[in-house]
């Protein structure tokens, strides 16, 4: 695991924390190793806090958390970037030098949540496969398109690892802990931390649509399906209902019964949220996001914007 050769020592990790970053799923990373000292009874791992230049730092869920020292002065054997909401905000040529140096240096690196933004940035994930939280996966795709992104739960790629966020570290370091110290450690950290079913690292970060919408009806999951898959191009209501095999007539019918829409309007709202993440998440020009989200003139992606959320997309950066 992160490069240490020697098992005599304590793997060493470290923490960066940029502003907004998830507490979630930064403790995720922390508690598995805990338990795995604990269980063990011995010093397996340590870790230590950093941010960029050794001050306090406030999550998104507004708890300052005061690191023990700055990313420059650690010695570590691997750092993770811990991020979480706007991480576009806070990237910059002083984090994407100190990522750059680590790298330089042998050291492995890691990112979860969104952090995979700060070692794309740094230019430091190329060649490697890589993944981050779903929310992001698509804008991700955008800023980044040459690199091998998925929608897995975690990615490791020889001395890079990635992790989509919220509880998903738990399941990324059981893995790790298993690879470094065999299947009964890891399961019994996984016990211990009442995680009764561990992910594997190609598992889906989401939720199959029929759990996340409570939808059961075959024709109405797989026309969804289908939407959500070509939001950048969207596809016509007629090639839709023939993708599914029903008539637009049915197909307008099973969404009003169901959901109480029509398929146009639920259409358009998945793409009117994709656009909110990319003005959220990049500094992509309004006509960008626009197209990006389907939309053939910034005027007309303008209008539809502020007709569902209630303000301007120059607004949303606010």
């Amino acid at each position: 695991m992160f490069g240490h050769n020697s098992q005599s020592k304590p793997q060493r990790i470290g923490f960066l924390l940029l502003p907004e970053f998830s507490m979630i799923a930064f403790t995720a990373c922390i508690e598995p190793l805990r338990a795995a000292n604990r269980l063990s009874r011995e010093p397996l791992y340590e870790w230590t806090t950093l941010s960029l230049d050794g001050l306090p730092v406030t999550a998104s869920n507004r708890v300052k958390l005061t690191p023990d020292g700055a990313l420059r002065a650690s010695d570590c054997d691997a750092v993770f970037v811990c991020a979480g909401l706007r991480p576009v905000k806070y990237l910059g040529n002083p984090l994407r030098n100190e990522i750059r140096s680590l790298v330089r240096r042998g050291k492995a690196i890691g990112a979860v949540c969104t952090g995979s933004f700060a070692l794309a940035d740094a230019g430091v994930l190329t060649g490697y496969r890589c993944t981050i939280h779903w929310e992001d996966v698509e804008t991700f795709k955008e800023v980044f398109p040459n690199l091998d992104i998925t929608a897995t739960l975690f990615e490791i790629d020889r001395n890079r690892y990635t992790c989509s966020g919220g509880t998903a570290p738990l399941d990324m370091m059981i893995y790790s802990i298993k690879l470094d110290h065999g299947s009964t450690l890891a399961l019994n950290v996984a016990e211990q931390m009442l995680h009764n079913f561990v992910r594997e690292p190609q598992d889906n970060q989401r939720m199959a649509i029929e759990y996340r919408t409570g939808i059961t009806h075959p024709k109405l999951l797989a026309a969804i399906g289908y939407m959500e898959a070509h939001t950048e191009n969207p596809i016509s209501l007629e090639r839709l209902a023939s993708e599914i095999d029903i008539s637009v007539r049915q197909l307008e019918r099973l969404f009003q019964s169901q959901l109480s829409t029509t398929p146009a309007r639920y259409y358009l709202n998945l793409r009117l949220n994709r656009a909110r993440q990319f003005l959220r998440r990049t500094t992509m020009s309004i006509l960008e996001v626009g197209f990006a989200a389907g939309f053939n003139s910034s005027s007309h992606f303008s209008q539809a914007y502020k007709k569902h959320f209630g303000h301007s997309p120059n607004a949303e950066r606010l």
